[in-house]
């Protein structure tokens, strides 16, 4: 049976070492922040904040503290807010160990699209292009085929590119591959 968005965010949740600055980006990767309530990592938000803590309980969200998503988020003891550009110069300077993004393509080589939706209008590419070229590993964490059942792990991308040959690990609702899409962990199977 194929993972649930929940379990595959667990499993991106596994790949993060104590002690980690990880920054998660839209969509599922924000899920793993509830993955790591207790652990000793710093979550990074390109908005500027970092310490982020899991989602805020009904009732008691802050609209002023938001993940880069603009999603009510929480602030753990210890944690700070700034400026885009400390937050900027955070990724830019190698302080980000490990970025965990959304895709809608992953090449076998490692290349990335994940800022650019065909026929959307374009609001900006956001922080992605400086997190895959600044974090020290890049994990994707997303669903194996898009809305239409095109497969999003493909031979070449065919969408604007976000970083070349970035990509470290892949993990889907199908399992968890290298940048080679080697399987390294599959879902049960139903």
């Amino acid at each position: 049976m194929p993972w649930t968005r929940e379990q595959m965010a667990g499993r991106a949740a596994q790949e993060i070492q104590d002690g980690d600055v990880v920054n998660l980006g839209i969509g599922i990767p924000t899920l793993v922040a509830n993955y790591l309530k207790d652990r000793p990592v710093m979550i990074h938000s390109e908005n500027g904040l970092l310490g982020m803590g899991p989602f805020p309980q009904a009732g008691t969200e802050d609209a002023q503290i938001i993940n880069a998503g603009k999603q009510t988020v929480t602030i753990l003891p210890g944690g700070s807010v700034f400026d885009s550009c400390l937050s900027f110069a955070m990724i830019r300077g190698g302080h980000v160990d490990v970025a965990i993004l959304g895709a809608m393509q992953v090449a076998q080589n490692g290349d990335l699209a994940n800022w650019s939706v065909p026929g959307e209008k374009i609001t900006g590419m956001g922080g992605a292009m400086d997190l895959v070229s600044g974090a020290k590993r890049v994990i994707c964490l997303m669903s194996h085929c898009d809305k239409n059942g095109n497969p999003k792990l493909v031979q070449q991308c065919t969408l604007p590119i976000t970083g070349l040959a970035c990509v470290d690990l892949i993990i889907t609702e199908r399992g968890v591959f290298g940048r080679d899409f080697t399987p390294i962990e599959l879902a049960p199977v139903e």
